[in-house]
């Protein structure tokens, strides 16, 4: 299975801009840039689209994991905070906060401690990476 997306950019790194889209359609043409990934442009950025992926990935793992145990859960809300940082060798992601929130009536709080903490070692995003990154790269004039 593969998922597609892309991006196009155009300009320099803090003066242009560029759109990113899914061959799903839930993306089409969004926008992005300098401003809004390093200050409080308008626009979307890479680290909140992770925070997008990882969420929705964590909260579906943990669903998951909840049935296995017993529990159904009626409700699972994730929010994913993506910690950008200078480093010394330029900005990195230094941390994902996942804060969750579970309503599933009659389920024990050591069931789903256990699942929250299961989920997050299992969802498919927090295993990114690890992930083997493969690169086509082509000049065009």
């Amino acid at each position: 299975m593969e998922r597609t997306a892309s991006a196009t950019w155009r300009g320099t790194i803090k003066d242009g801009s560029g759109e990113v889209s899914s061959a799903s359609g839930a993306l089409a043409d969004n926008a992005y840039s300098f401003d809004a990934r390093f200050q409080n442009g308008k626009g979307t950025n890479p680290e909140e689209l992770i925070g997008a992926a990882h969420a929705g990935c964590y909260s579906m793992a943990l669903s998951k994991l909840l049935e296995q145990r017993g529990v159904k859960p009626e409700r699972i809300d994730t929010e994913a905070t993506v910690v950008l940082e200078k480093g010394k060798d330029g900005h990195e992601i230094s941390k994902i906060r996942l804060d969750t929130r579970v309503e599933a009536p009659g389920a024990e709080p050591s069931t789903v401690e256990e699942a929250a903490q299961a989920a997050k070692s299992t969802c498919i995003v927090s295993r990114l990476l690890d992930a083997e990154i493969v690169l086509e790269a082509t000049l065009v004039h």
